[in-house]
């Protein structure tokens, strides 16, 4: 504990430049919230997302917001809401003369902007209620008002970092943020309170078998007992989401990215970033008794 203000500096520092790049870059959104057609070509050989490009400039056909590999031979272009089918079969032929191969037409889906919003409103509600949740029940297992604000603080750290890289990700890589995400993140932050919760427990336990002594010290040996743990569990889950980011397919990649970043920095906050502050709280409160007297 005694290096706490390094690891809030560390911790702010990440913070800082999450939210430079949520506030400047902000998120490139896919058609789950902003509405729009994804329709999947499959082709007799392998194409490439360039060739694709070449021909419809070739063509002179409208081009597509993004043009993605989703399975083998088969790619996939995003359109506005406006696309519909008769397009789409019409680029299909046009790709056809352009590459000399027919193209079969194997999804075609439409996200309605009243859908998306809808789908936008619920994800902001999902992360509040599951907030709202989480404090209160660590509150009350805890029977500790400043338990539960601290885990959701650290909950809060990893949230922030997670939308941080995906703004810088989306600002220099293209990548959309897509309801895959969401799902990512709604994990991620039940992942971080359950590593908080057992330091937490942990910190109890030593309160009641050494009443009386400083928290400051309960904290140190919390910490010591359940940092090897904490970061052998994680190990294991970040090699498995590492081999799925290497080898898994491009529509599940960004998907088991934003679940590996949110394990690193779970992992990270619940020993460094909710237990310094569960201490500092504790001592500022103590600071404060003592000074109203």
């Amino acid at each position: 504990m005694k290096l706490r203000p390094l690891y809030l500096l560390v911790s702010g520092l990440a913070l800082a430049l999450s939210l430079y790049a949520i506030f400047v870059w902000g998120f490139r959104y896919s058609i789950d919230f902003t509405g729009g057609v994804t329709v999947d070509y499959r082709f007799p050989s392998q194409q490439s997302p360039d060739s694709i490009k070449t021909a419809l400039e070739a063509k002179k056909e409208e081009a597509p917001k993004s043009i993605t590999q989703s399975a083998a031979r088969t790619l996939q272009l995003k359109y506005g809401p406006e696309f519909n089918q008769e397009k789409a079969g019409k680029l299909g032929a046009s790709l056809s003369q352009a590459l000399g191969e027919n193209p079969e037409i194997v999804r075609f889906e439409s996200v309605g902007p009243a859908l998306s919003q809808e789908i936008l409103r619920k994800t902001y509600v999902a992360v509040a209620i599951a907030s709202l949740g989480i404090l209160l029940w660590v509150t009350y297992q805890f029977k500790s008002l400043k338990f539960g604000v601290s885990a959701i603080l650290a909950m809060i750290h990893d949230s922030v970092a997670l939308l941080g890289t995906f703004a810088a990700l989306g600002h220099y890589m293209g990548v959309e943020v897509d309801i895959l995400f969401v799902t990512a993140m709604l994990t991620i932050l039940s992942f971080s309170v359950h590593d908080t919760i057992v330091v937490y427990d942990r910190v109890r336990e030593s309160m009641r078998k050494h009443p009386g002594v400083p928290l400051y010290d309960l904290a140190n040996k919390a910490v010591s007992e359940t940092l090897v743990r904490s970061v052998n569990n994680s190990l294991t889950i970040i090699f498995m989401l590492f081999a799925l980011f290497i080898m898994g397919g491009t529509t599940i990649k960004w998907f088991v990215a934003a679940l590996l970043v949110g394990t690193v920095s779970g992992t990270y906050s619940s020993p460094f970033v909710a237990v310094p502050l569960l201490v500092t709280w504790e001592e500022l409160e103590k600071w404060w008794r003592g000074k109203k007297r």
